[in-house]
């Protein structure tokens, strides 16, 4: 916004004096702190109505564990298993289901202490500030975008298995890109662009 009010983009001059004010605003915000009583007020104002109360507890438990266990554990057991970690794998998954219970403690207590929208992002807005947040706001969604994409590659070598033959019949490969990201899977492409779907117009 500008000094009076008006739009940073209501004129070039407002748009050149925001920009020339942009480096002291980032440093303003990214070490500011917010509270939690702006979090449930204000914040949680500007967001809408309230959020109901509609999912079960074993809802709760799906989503912990779908958000938790994720796709690794069904694309690199095997080859984890045969080359690296051998009978101890079930060791491995015990050490790593219980630093994901201490992460999912500290997700419950956030959750109980202030409930908002706005998840992982919220919580360390007021813990550790704006930076942060904003750091693990963008990881998270790059996360979400890449593991989905890394489960429908998965999906295809699974169907290629249980069909007796290689997935990469349904790649085909696109000149000029580095090799190793010059593959585009169709059935992969399919996949993600058919449960979007459903998510959407279900």
């Amino acid at each position: 916004m500008g000094t009076h009010g008006s739009s940073s983009f209501s004129s070039f001059t407002a748009y050149a004096r925001a920009l020339a004010q942009t480096p002291s605003r980032l440093a303003r915000r990214a070490c500011s702190v917010s509270t939690s009583f702006e979090e449930m007020s204000r914040v949680r104002a500007r967001s809408g109505s309230d959020m109901q109360r509609n999912l079960r507890w074993f809802d709760l438990v799906g989503f912990g564990l779908g958000g938790m266990v994720g796709a690794g554990v069904f694309v690199t057991s095997g080859r984890a298993s045969r080359l690296y970690a051998g009978p101890a794998v079930v060791l491995s998954y015990a050490i790593a289901g219980i630093c994901a219970l201490l992460s999912a403690f500290c997700y419950t207590e956030f959750a109980v202490d202030m409930p908002v929208a706005g998840g992982a992002f919220s919580y360390l807005r007021v813990t550790f500030g704006e930076f942060a947040a904003f750091l693990t706001g963008a990881n998270l969604v790059m996360d979400y975008v890449l593991s989905n994409a890394a489960v429908a590659r998965s999906f295809t070598a699974y169907l290629g298995t249980a069909f007796g033959f290689s997935s990469t019949k349904w790649r085909f490969t696109v000149s000029g890109l580095p090799k190793g990201f010059n593959e585009i899977d169709l059935v992969a492409v399919a996949v993600v662009l058919i449960i979007t779907l459903i998510i959407c117009y279900r």
